[in-house]
């Protein structure tokens, strides 16, 4: 099979991968182009070791790396709540953006997105780990933790003051969630599904975001609970026992993206 159409598939999202980097689609159309340019002049820099989309990928960033094709100008995203995300993107260091944009914007898996940059699996974390950071210096918010197991809270609250945000307090039960989220309205919330007394974290997300709009990670060890495919699933779903880098990360891209979670309960 010729080389073009090993690509062509991948070419669309390439371009959306492209624009979020830039923040603007004829300048990431620009980078594109030239890499394209740079396979039809040369077939054999295509990478052998990787798939083809990853191949196509990581054509893409030598070259974004490299050369200066077209500065972006302003950003030009089509709505209000993107020209916001693409601020933020904006700001954040590029190598690291770019761990960023291939794990959460792309979905390549970590090994994969390491691939493509030539990263070793350590200095991937370290970027996921320096974007995390990086963003939530720009979103810092109010935090509700919903969690009946002390320990478990204690790390997660210490996860999310190392990124700058504040715990508004801890919640074992449904009652107890509601109370402190309606006291104090956060810009986050971060909860369990099955609770002290028996209550559940879905019904107590769903109680609070009847007063205020907040992005949800669920963080559980019982994920089958809402992955079944027949109803409404969580955006941000994390299981228990978790990484820490990886529930950094999580926790900027929620407030990065501000997708809320309003779920029906599983039982």
């Amino acid at each position: 099979m010729s080389l073009a159409k090993v690509i062509t598939p991948h070419i669309p999202y390439l371009r959306r991968f492209a624009r979020a980097l830039t923040g603007n689609q004829a300048s990431g159309d620009s980078y594109v182009q030239a890499a394209i340019e740079a396979l039809v002049e040369d077939p054999s820099s295509f990478p052998d070791d990787v798939d083809a989309r990853s191949g196509l990928f990581r054509v893409f960033l030598k070259i974004w790396n490299s050369i200066d094709v077209n500065k972006a100008g302003e950003t030009d995203t089509g709505s209000a709540d993107e020209g916001v995300v693409s601020r933020r993107l904006s700001s954040l260091t590029s190598i690291s953006r770019q761990a960023f944009l291939l794990v959460f914007v792309e979905e390549f898996s970590k090994s994969e997105a390491a691939a493509i940059l030539e990263k070793s699996p350590g200095e991937f974390d370290q970027l996921i780990s320096q974007a995390a950071t990086e963003m939530a210096e720009q979103v810092a918010t109010d935090v509700l933790i919903i969690e009946d197991e002390p320990l478990i809270a204690v790390d997660i609250e210490e996860i999310v003051e190392s990124l700058g945000h504040t715990c508004i307090g801890v919640a074992r039960t449904r009652d107890e969630a509601v109370k402190l989220g309606k006291g104090k309205a956060p810009g986050l919330v971060l909860a369990d599904i099955q609770l002290a007394d028996g209550s559940s974290g879905i019904d107590a997300v769903n109680d609070l975001l009847k007063h205020f709009n907040a992005p949800v990670i669920f963080i559980t060890a019982y994920p089958e609970r809402l992955l079944t495919g027949d109803r409404p699933e969580p955006t941000f779903l994390m299981t228990k026992p978790f990484q820490p880098e990886m529930l950094k990360a999580v926790i900027s891209q929620a407030l990065f993206f501000e997708q809320s979670a309003a779920l029906k309960d599983a039982s």
